[in-house]
């Protein structure tokens, strides 16, 4: 697989505009990306602007710290879904998950599983504030409650991905579900860092300098 068929090209910036997604919608499309993963106030305008293409779109929700009530993640959940989402990304309750609250956890990702109804969720962990232990179990509780992914980090929050969480992240879930690394991958090799590691899908606001770096390693 080449490298832009792992990455799901991002733009999750607070002041990004109709014309910043606009763009987006573009580059993927021009540079053949999985997926656009955008806010969800911007499904409508990404599934009109990608319309007729295979390009899918993915909306974040609890998007970036993941406290919101489970009610509204489902909410969101069910708009993006509505509005044409085809994954959804989802920011687990990390206070919860620090104070080993594992039912709060484990019912608010299932509500969000629930709401899309079929669709890929994937769980982001926010790996940057949890210890090497929350992150285990905040793997299994994801997998049993029924995603499909987890993932590393918003970019928002400390840190990005590593190769030793995504290793990490594989050893707990082996082939139960797949993983997404995301948060600071800038470039070729740390993409492929990642991948070798054991990831699925890349989040990556700079698709095309990794898709470049990936040219001019085979040129």
């Amino acid at each position: 697989m080449t490298i832009e068929s792992y990455i799901d090209y991002t733009n999750l910036k607070p002041d990004a505009t109709p014309n910043d997604i606009i763009q987006l919608c573009k580059e993927a499309k021009q540079y053949r990306f999985a997926s656009v993963c955008v806010n969800s106030s911007y499904v409508p305008l990404a599934r009109r602007e990608l319309a007729g293409s295979y390009v899918r779109i993915v909306s974040v929700v609890g998007f970036p710290l993941g406290a919101v009530a489970s009610s509204i993640k489902a909410a969101e959940t069910t708009f993006a879904i509505a509005n044409g989402a085809d994954e959804i990304d989802m920011v687990i309750n990390v206070g919860q998950v620090k104070a080993r609250n594992w039912d709060y956890v484990a019912d608010d990702i299932s509500g969000v599983v629930k709401a899309a109804n079929g669709h890929i969720v994937k769980v982001i962990l926010e790996t940057g504030l949890l210890a090497d232990v929350e992150k285990e179990e905040a793997c299994r509780v994801a997998v049993r409650a029924g995603a499909r992914f987890v993932k590393t980090s918003t970019g928002f929050g400390p840190g990005g991905a590593t190769a030793d969480d995504i290793r990490l992240m594989k050893k707990i879930i082996g082939l139960r579900a797949c993983i997404k690394a995301s948060g600071g991958i800038r470039d070729y090799q740390t993409a492929r860092t990642m991948i070798a590691a054991g990831a699925d899908r890349i989040g990556a606001s700079a698709g095309i300098a990794i898709v470049e770096g990936e040219a001019v390693d085979r040129s």
